[in-house]
């Protein structure tokens, strides 16, 4: 990478990390501010507030919220049913917090998993994701495929005693690449998604296609490639019995033969990593 370096990231990579944290400040602050009663629909609104306070214009999509049994996507059967509803907090109920800012033209997929109050099984699936994000940055610089490594996290699920429940999004993606769009004071909207961000995603599936790979990491066929450089948002998400948790960040792929280099967590400074260090240092 040709772009000058500051704190061992590329400059092109700071502008990705700072929004990463900036949406992840995010999260951690509106989570901070839920309390039982509070809907889904107000707790995304909290989060396109505190965005759009802070510069945020753009979106690769809209925030999302959801509370209770809707962590672990139950009983989804169209993308409508992502959309957050009227469905209110109450003490114990998990939730997780989803956003996609665009902020001077870099972009962030995050998702954030907590809990109003004691909740012992939510704890348990935020401390058994840590190996999922071991095993895809593992298989990642073997350059292994898209698709092997998406059944290698689904076998491991189940081991857990899990339900896959991101087999639940479209595509069935566990990630989806992301990248720069052009800087508008003002960008349209389709569903939920930011247009911009859209034709870039249309833009690498068509050129992907062309080439034999594709921009989004499911477990069908047209991900049986290895894995293309660039920035990947990761999301693994497990469920169980109405209780769902996941991490979402971006992995960093490259062409370099060095293994440390071909992939990278772009960030280890976020919230659910800091929580395992900690669990890690209590035992």
């Amino acid at each position: 990478m040709a772009s000058p370096v500051k704190d061992g990231l590329p400059q092109e990579l700071q502008g990705f990390r700072e929004v990463q944290r900036l949406a992840y400040t995010c999260a951690e602050a509106v989570a901070a501010r839920l309390e039982p009663g509070v809907t889904e629909r107000e707790a995304a609104r909290m989060q396109r507030e505190w965005l759009r306070e802070r510069g945020v214009r753009d979106w690769f999509h809209l925030p999302f919220a959801w509370f209770g049994d809707r962590t672990a996507f139950a009983g989804f059967k169209v993308p409508l049913q992502f959309f957050p509803t009227n469905r209110r907090l109450e003490p114990g109920m998990p939730f997780i917090l989803d956003m996609a800012p665009v902020y001077k033209g870099f972009t962030a997929d995050i998702g954030y998993s907590g809990c109003l109050g004691l909740n012992p099984l939510h704890d348990k699936l935020l401390a058994d994701l840590e190996v999922h994000r071991a095993l895809i940055l593992d298989e990642v610089r073997e350059r292994r495929s898209l698709r092997e490594i998406y059944e290698d996290v689904e076998r491991l699920m189940i081991r857990q005693g899990y339900a896959n429940r991101h087999r639940a999004y479209p595509f069935g993606v566990i990630a989806h690449k992301v990248d720069r769009v052009a800087e508008r004071r003002w960008s349209p909207r389709l569903f939920g998604f930011g247009t911009q961000s859209l034709k870039g995603l249309v833009s690498d599936a068509v050129h992907g296609h062309r080439d034999g790979w594709s921009p989004l990491w499911s477990p069908y066929r047209f991900s049986d490639h290895p894995p293309q450089p660039g920035l990947w948002a990761v999301e693994p998400h497990l469920g169980f019995r109405g209780t769902g948790a996941k991490f979402e960040e971006i992995l960093v792929v490259t062409d370099s033969k060095d293994p440390e280099q071909s992939a990278f967590w772009l960030d280890d400074d976020l919230p659910h990593v800091r929580r395992w260090a900690e669990e890690r240092v209590a035992a």
